[in-house]
């Protein structure tokens, strides 16, 4: 009964991807593609050569985000909270940080450098099939809780 159970929601997981556009897959691994490449080539160099003494706290975060971007490749759906995780770190740093230096003209001297990355943010509102996650996150009932 149990398998039964698990088929079935394997299947309608099947059914609910396939509402989604083949492109639109290839959209969202391009998005992936940009986190594994644009991260990787800013992130890795500095896991791998680091001071000793270093703390490595947000390195190690975004090192995280770097390896699973790379199942983000292979199961772009099912990695969607990945891309939301990125969506809304990029929003609240633009929201309470970013905008408000900006206003009051007072920028520390990586602001253009953290502007340019952060604005990736813009482009995953493109990308993120809103429809999905609302199906998938929002409307669809939760687990049981017992």
């Amino acid at each position: 009964m149990a398998s039964a159970t698990v088929l079935d929601a394997s299947c309608a997981d099947e059914g609910a991807a396939s509402n989604i556009s083949l492109f639109r897959l290839y959209i969202l691994r391009a998005a992936y593609l940009l986190l594994v490449v644009g991260l990787g080539a800013m992130i890795v160099p500095v896991i791998l050569n680091h001071e000793l003494t270093s703390r490595g706290v947000i390195p190690s975060l975004l090192g995280a985000v770097w390896l699973l971007a790379f199942l983000g490749l292979r199961y772009p759906l099912q990695m969607l909270p990945l891309l939301m995780f990125e969506l809304v770190w990029k929003a609240i740093w633009m929201i309470f940080f970013g905008l408000p230096q900006w206003f009051a003209g007072q920028y520390p001297p990586t602001f253009a450098e953290d502007m340019f990355n952060i604005a990736f943010g813009a482009v995953l509102l493109l990308v993120i099939p809103w429809r999905y996650v609302w199906r998938h996150y929002v409307a669809k009932p939760g687990e049981r809780w017992r």
